[in-house]
C-alpha cells in the first residue's frame, strides 16, 4: 500500500520536506507519548545530563532551565535501544512505509533521538543542514521528526528554508569549530524563507538531509516533543562516525542489502562527535564534554 501522493512526492523533490498525516497508529502515537512522560518524570530527580548510550555519552540531556518543578528534558540519545516501541516505530510503521517511497527500495536506519521543548522552556535550534552531521557516499537520506504532540506555531515549530537541499553544502564550522550551525549571514537568508512545518500528533514531517532549518522556544503551554529517525538509501554508505551512535545503526529496515555503495561529487568538511549529551552543546558553543 502506498502511503505517500504522487503530490507529496512531488512537493518532497521541490521543496526538500512535507507533512504526512498518520504517520503511526493511534496506539502506537499513545505508547510513544507515555514513555516519554515516564522519562521525563525521571528526569525530575536529575540536575544534569545523565545515563549511558553506547559510546559512554549521556542519553538523557537537561536544558540551562531544567528544574524538578518545570522539567525540560531535551533530547533523549538512541531510544530505539531501550524502548522496545521506539524500536517498532523506527523500524516497521507508516513512517517506515513513507521514509521507503521516498528513498527506495533498500532503506537502512541510521539513528533515532528524540528532542522535546516542553512548556515554557529555552530551548532553540540554530540553522543547519543535518547532512554535515552525517555525510554519506551519496544524499539520498532523509530526517522524520514523528510528531508526538500537536505542532503549531506558538509551540516551537520546525522552519524549513524550502528547495535548499538543491543548493549549497554550507559549513558548519565557525573560527575553526564545528558549531552545528551556519553562519549569521547565510541564517538570516533562510530565516527570510522560512516556512513553519505544523501538523496534529501521529503526522510527520519528512526532510530531506540537505534542507536548512531551525527552530525558536517554546513559548506556549503546550508541549512539542518529536520522535526523530534518520533513514538512508541502503547504498548510501556513511561517511563519518554516527553521533547518536546505537547497535541498530545500518540495520536494514525496508528491502534488503543492495550489496554496492553509489557516490556522488561533493566536497564536505568532516563533522565533530559532540563530546557533551548531544549537539545543543555544541551550538551553544560549551561543548567541553560537560553539560
Amino acid at each position: 500500500m502506498m502511503r505517500l501522493s504522487k503530490d507529496q512526492k512531488d512537493a518532497f523533490a521541490g521543496d526538500g520536506a512535507i507533512v504526512a498525516e498518520n504517520a503511526v497508529s493511534a496506539d502506537q502515537l499513545k505508547r510513544l507519548r507515555f514513555e516519554f512522560s515516564r522519562w521525563v518524570d525521571e528526569s525530575r530527580s536529575q540536575t544534569a545530563a545523565y545515563g549511558q548510550i553506547c559510546d559512554g555519552r549521556p542519553r538523557f540531556d537537561l536544558e540551562s532551565d531544567h528544574s524538578a518543578e518545570r522539567p525540560s528534558l531535551r533530547r533523549v540519545a538512541s531510544p530505539t535501544d531501550i524502548s522496545e516501541t521506539c524500536a517498532e516505530v523506527a523500524f516497521n510503521s507508516a513512517m517506515t512505509d513513507m521514509a521507503a517511497e521516498l528513498l527506495g527500495p533498500d532503506v537502512r536506519f541510521h539513528h533515532a533521538k528524540i528532542n522535546s521543548k516542553l512548556p515554557r522552556t529555552t530551548t532553540v535550534v540554530k540553522w543547519h543542514q543535518d547532512f554535515p552531521f552525517d555525510p554519506h557516499s551519496n544524499d539520498d537520506t532523509l530526517t522524520a521528526l514523528l510528531f508526538l504532540d500537536d505542532v503549531t506555531l506558538e509551540n516551537g515549530p520546525l522552519m524549513i528554508a524550502p528547495g535548499t537541499h538543491k543548493g549549497a553544502i554550507h559549513s558548519h564550522y565557525q573560527g575553526g569549530v564545528f558549531t552545528g550551525a551556519v553562519s549569521p549571514e547565510i541564517s538570516a537568508e533562510f530565516e527570510a524563507d522560512a516556512v513553519a512545518c505544523t501538523g496534529p500528533a501521529g503526522a510527520v514531517c519528512l526532510m530531506h538531509s540537505r534542507v536548512a532549518h531551525a527552530s525558536t522556544a517554546n513559548d506556549s503551554e503546550a508541549p512539542r516533543t518529536l520522535f526523530i529517525v534518520t533513514y538512508a538509501a541502503a547504498d548510501a554508505a556513511p561517511l563519518s562516525p554516527i553521533a547518536v551512535p546505537s547497535p541498530h545503526a545500518g540495520r536494514i529496515v525496508r528491502g534488503k542489502e543492495p550489496g554496492k555503495i553509489r557516490s556522488m561529487g561533493f566536497e564536505i568538511e568532516t563533522p565533530a562527535i559532540p563530546k557533551g549529551a548531544s549537539f545543543f552543546v555544541q551550538q551553544a558553543g560549551e561543548d567541553d564534554g560537560q553539560d
